[in-house]
């Protein structure tokens, strides 16, 4: 008979090789350079066909696989589905480094999409897994797992390139080894026996799971969540804001590459993600000890905050210095980094896990459903295939159409909070007499 673990040490060993594998699919050194390889001498692509023709196949490929992909995770019970990112990155670092022209780096961005469909499997596995209440516990390891190798390969990836003279194609070797890695520790980690939606409870083999009983229950469930205006609100400017993120952080190589040409200067991408990343950390940290009324003051802080996103990607476009977009962006990941997470506070506060699964999907699928048509008017050569300083100025005016809309709505709330307030003295004194 094998041999089982106390309960209260249980969840130690699936928890430590989900890091482990979180740390190594991270680790990619080559990531800062990804622009820079297109464009020069190993791929040989011209900046319409890299920013135009190539980045956007990430967002549409994320958006047709993140639903099925959802449903699967919960369906396949995890470990199959972090498998599947595994190998999708390592073909997507093999054929970065081998295929070559247009139609392959394509289909290379298609597997790229597969890649961040898949990570809601890391970040739901381990809730199979361990008791509730140290769900808090096993998702600040597993969070700060990728961050940490992510900040360990810009490093890594900037000093090899600035100081040891690594050429890019051996930055792309060493992720490929890091992924490969991750991909062999996934192997390792144990099945889960539950999942979220198809498998409540423990089934026989035989038990077949009735799937139009669980879409009715998620369609359920979506009613039920987005009912609260509180939730509505914080979902929205997740959605939004979420697009927008992905836009600035998808397209900034491009707009660094003209700014200042890497095939002519030294350039500092890696350390600048590594910078933004760590001080990311430091805020998301903080969070933590900000004592808000967020129900009050939330919509006014999105408001203000999301200006403050907007002037910074305002200077990325307008000031062409590369100083000054390195900081900008720096500001631009500090603020989202921050606000992201009170916005996921927010909603997780009064939701039992299920839903925050539910809502996190729905979000995400919204903000990808928004960044296709964005992408599809803004950047693609079917569409206006507009240069990359005027496509910022378009997502720098987004971020502030965000901004007044949440100001104009935060001002409402606040004003209808005060007159409650005014009024609540009047109904007691006539209700004494």
């Amino acid at each position: 008979m094998e041999a089982r673990a106390p309960r209260g040490r249980r969840w130690v060993l699936p928890t430590a090789l989900l890091c482990l594998y979180g740390f190594f699919a991270s680790l990619r050194p080559s990531e800062p350079f990804l622009t820079r390889y297109l464009l020069g001498p190993d791929k040989n692509l011209t900046e319409t066909q890299v920013f135009n023709e190539i980045y956007p196949v990430w967002t549409y490929s994320y958006l047709v696989l993140l639903f099925p992909v959802f449903l699967a995770t919960d369906y396949l019970r995890y470990k199959p589905v972090i498998l599947l990112q595994g190998l999708s990155l390592i073909v997507t670092w093999f054929m970065l480094l081998y295929a070559q022209g247009l139609l392959a780096i394509q289909f290379l961005e298609f597997f790229y999409g597969l890649v961040t469909a898949t990570e809601i499997a890391y970040y739901s596995y381990i809730y199979s897994i361990v008791d509730l209440n140290l769900y808090q516990k096993v998702t600040s390891y597993c969070r700060s797992a990728t961050l940490v190798g992510y900040t360990v390969g810009s490093i890594c990836g900037q000093v090899l390139v600035s100081v040891a003279s690594w050429s890019l194609f051996s930055l792309n070797v060493l992720s490929l080894t890091s992924v490969s890695v991750a991909f062999a520790t996934a192997w390792f980690l144990p099945m889960p026996q539950k999942s979220l939606f198809f498998h409540h409870v423990l089934r026989s083999q035989e038990e077949k799971v009735d799937i139009l009983k669980v879409l009715r229950e998620l369609w359920r469930d979506f009613l039920q969540c987005y009912s609260s205006r509180p939730m509505l609100c914080w979902s929205v400017w997740w959605a939004f804001s979420t697009c927008g993120y992905f836009q600035v952080i998808n397209y900034t190589q491009g707009l660094w590459e003209m700014v200042l040409p890497s095939q002519r200067f030294e350039i500092y991408n890696g350390g600048v993600e590594a910078v933004s990343t760590l001080l990311g950390a430091v805020a998301v940290f903080a969070v933590g000890y900000i004592k808000v009324s967020w129900a009050t003051w939330g919509e006014v802080a999105l408001a203000l905050f999301s200006l403050l996103i907007a002037a910074a990607v305002y200077v990325m476009d307008t000031v062409r210095n590369i100083w000054l977009c390195y900081a900008s962006y720096v500001i631009f990941r500090i603020v989202y980094m921050l606000l992201i997470t009170i916005a996921t506070f927010q909603i997780a506060t009064n939701l039992s896990m299920e839903r925050y699964a539910l809502v996190f999907g729905i979000n995400t699928f919204i903000a990808l459903a928004l960044q296709t048509l964005l992408t599809l008017i803004v950047v693609d050569s079917s569409g206006l295939g507009l240069n990359i300083f005027t496509q910022f100025m378009i997502y720098a005016s987004y971020f502030a159409a965000i901004s007044l809309v949440f100001l104009v709505s935060g001002i409402y709330s606040v004003m209808k909070n005060y007159r409650r307030q005014e009024e609540m003295p009047t109904r007691s004194t006539t209700s004494s007499s």
